[in-house]
């Protein structure tokens, strides 16, 4: 159960990565050829991405212990945000898009972890 709420740590930071990138004008221009990031809109996804990376640092907490779970989140966030930024350079749209569907598949890991107990 360790290795799930990992992944799903994973996914929750990919997320999170990828909406407070799509809160800059430069990624936001990229997606939507709209020079501004409207500011609701720009507030709206930096709540979000900031509201998943701390569910992503909950559950690798919940996880490893918290030592182990903060270190390791850290490393987590990197490899997330390394993800994040080479996809927004290369493929900006698969990455907005499998930032989006990371949130529903870590939802459901989320609640198999929690149902488990572990």
């Amino acid at each position: 159960m360790q290795f799930l709420a990992t992944l799903t740590s994973f996914l929750f930071a990919y997320a999170g990565m990828a909406s407070l990138s799509l809160a800059m004008d430069r990624h936001y221009e990229q997606l939507t050829r709209q020079r501004d990031v409207p500011a609701d809109r720009r507030r709206l996804a930096r709540l979000a991405g900031w509201v998943l990376l701390l569910l992503s640092m909950g559950l690798a907490v919940h996880a490893w212990t918290i030592g182990a779970g903060l270190a390791f989140w850290c490393a987590l966030l990197m490899l997330a945000s390394l993800t994040v930024a080479c996809g927004m350079t290369y493929l900006p749209r698969l990455t907005a898009v499998s930032g989006f569907g990371a949130i529903p598949l870590g939802l459901l890991g989320m609640g198999v972890v929690c149902l488990s107990g572990s």
